[in-house]
């Protein structure tokens, strides 16, 4: 059975002109893009899609890096869609990912890390919700 996830290509990865790469991996690895987006989450906006985080100490440090420049949000589907970008994505510290992965190739550090991905199907539903409406991704609706 199909799954959806979101993705976000963060800051720094943006910024390092690793958009196209990261896509192309995406792709590569039998992903359906059903919507995307370049914008610039407010402090408030990032404050928000990180609420699960926020007595977390890294709280502050994390809103305000997601805020700091243009992302790239993704809707993404494809069988098994969760733990396969989890697994293409790498481990959060890119010192510790996988070589090959998105974050063992573009990642700096742990915050700077290239990519975020839902974990969990609640998690994806809730964080897609927050970024796209039915009518942005494609296969919600009948032509």
């Amino acid at each position: 059975m199909k799954e959806r996830t979101l993705t976000i290509i963060k800051p720094d990865a943006v910024e390092a002109g690793a958009i196209g790469q990261i896509i192309d991996r995406l792709i590569t690895e039998g992903f359906t893009i059903l919507g995307m987006k370049m914008l610039r989450m407010s402090k408030k906006q990032a404050e928000a899609f990180y609420e699960v985080h926020r007595e977390r100490p890294f709280y502050p440090s994390l809103t305000d890096y997601m805020s700091s420049g243009p992302i790239v949000v993704i809707a993404l589907e494809r069988e098994n869609a969760i733990q396969h970008l989890r697994q293409v994505m790498g481990a959060t510290d890119p010192s510790q990912a996988e070589p090959g992965t998105i974050r063992a190739k573009f990642g700096t550090n742990i915050e700077r890390n290239a990519i975020h991905g839902s974990d969990a199907p609640e998690t994806a539903a809730r964080e897609l919700a927050f970024f796209f409406t039915d009518y942005e991704l494609i296969g919600n609706h009948n032509p």
